[in-house]
């Protein structure tokens, strides 16, 4: 398939409908927009989708059981070539309980997959667009973006022991101590190492050696229900 028919794929396998549902039991449900059952069809390494509002991301997140950098040139029908998928890697579970999970994308010239993460280096962009969402099946978790950063291209899931206490609030405070003055970080928001963060992390041209980061905290945990039955719940 084409990058226009993955993408035309794509759109058809996620609705417009945000509002949220009563359900049977008359608790409320934020609706899952997403066809999970459709994307894993074309794909069972679909486990994920992530929404970045302010941009074009907009995507379903694999994970390849054995092989981690399969998805950085491999297409969600399978086919070889650009733009790849975004992604994660074994070494994170896929329910999003781990302190650090890294998410790769490509930075793309026509600006699809990672490329509008680059958007967060702006200063007035980053203080106006603060959230990223993430549907699994059955769950909606909502982040707010912490820090946007130019870092080097390290492993982080090798370099850094996340479950080590100390080592994660090292990293932290590497973060909100940084003298870059191109980042932008909100020291006004408190990270511990009792919160779980992701980490969007794409390539930047100029800067091959170098890799632009976008981190954000978890604030809020919900349970969802897919549009399709959420609307059979209230019928």
């Amino acid at each position: 398939m084409t990058e226009d028919e993955i993408n035309e794929m794509l759109a058809g396998m996620k609705t417009t409908e945000t509002a949220e549902t009563e359900t049977a039991t008359e608790e409320q449900s934020e609706v899952i927009p997403v066809k999970f059952e459709e994307l894993q069809a074309v794909n069972p390494d679909v486990y994920a989708w992530i929404t970045v509002p302010g941009t074009d991301i907009d995507y379903p997140i694999l994970q390849h059981a054995s092989d981690n950098s399969y998805y950085l040139m491999h297409n969600i029908d399978g086919s070889y070539g650009y733009p790849g998928c975004i992604y994660t890697e074994n070494m994170n579970s896929k329910d999003f309980t781990d302190n650090n999970t890294v998410i790769y994308g490509h930075n793309m010239k026509n600006g699809s997959m990672f490329a509008q993460l680059h958007k967060f280096e702006d200063p007035d962009f980053f203080d106006a667009n603060r959230e990223v969402v993430i549907y699994l099946p059955g769950e909606v978790l909502h982040y707010t973006i912490f820090a946007a950063h130019i870092y080097d291209d390290r492993h982080l899931l090798y370099s850094f022991d996340f479950t080590d206490p100390e080592v994660y609030q090292k990293y932290l405070d590497s973060i909100f101590s940084t003298r870059d003055m191109s980042a932008n970080i909100d020291k006004d928001i408190t990270v511990t190492t009792d919160d779980q963060i992701i980490t969007l992390v794409t390539c930047i041209g100029s800067q091959p050696n170098n890799r632009l980061l976008v981190q954000a905290v978890l604030t809020d945990r919900e349970a969802g229900a897919e549009t399709a039955r959420a609307a059979a719940a209230t019928e």
